[in-house]
């Protein structure tokens, strides 16, 4: 798959809109998460899989740099699997695609869902409670509906403000041969 200057600028937009969301992290994750998973959208409908997935990578890897949150550095394995959430929900918006609303919401719907579940799956019920450093065990309630329930709300958001975004987008696009 060869990307045009046009794709890779627009995905280089999408991430940096992705690191700045990152700066508010600590002041609340219904801020970073929902931008964060609306660019992931953005970058696969307007960029083509590749660039979704890409960025689905960096992301958690600069949110880890940027935020140096405590639980990511003592079980490191948490980044893999957060890449791997933010790829389900990318490849479903891929696959399903945008062609019609129903397809779209279908796509990006089924996706957070798939992608929360997963999160909750891996980070919640095994990676949190089989690694979780004994001075860190009174967090534990709070820090499994962070990488479950709130993953999924988070999404979902996300999904709203990227369908939002993307009708107009749409349009541009392919009023440009975008």
């Amino acid at each position: 798959m060869k990307l045009t200057t046009k794709q890779i600028a627009t995905a280089g937009i999408l991430l940096a809109i992705c690191i700045v969301s990152q700066f508010f992290k600590n002041f609340s994750v219904f801020i970073t998460g929902p931008i964060i998973n609306a660019c992931l959208i953005l970058a696969t409908l307007t960029c083509g899989l590749l660039p979704g997935i890409i960025l689905s990578i960096i992301t958690p890897i600069t949110a880890f740099f940027i935020t140096g949150n405590p639980v990511m550095s003592a079980i490191p394995a948490m980044i893999l699997m957060i890449i791997l959430g933010n790829a389900i929900l990318v490849v479903f918006v891929h696959f399903f695609g945008a062609k019609t609303q129903l397809r779209f919401l279908l796509g990006m719907g089924l996706g957070s869902v798939i992608k929360a579940l997963f999160m909750g799956l891996t980070i919640s019920l095994w990676l949190l409670p089989s690694f979780l450093p004994e001075a860190m065990a009174a967090k534990l309630p709070v820090l499994q509906a962070n990488f479950s329930t709130v993953q999924l709300i988070t999404a979902l958001i996300g999904s709203a403000i990227a369908y939002v975004v993307w009708i107009p987008l749409k349009k541009v696009m392919a009023s440009e041969n975008l």
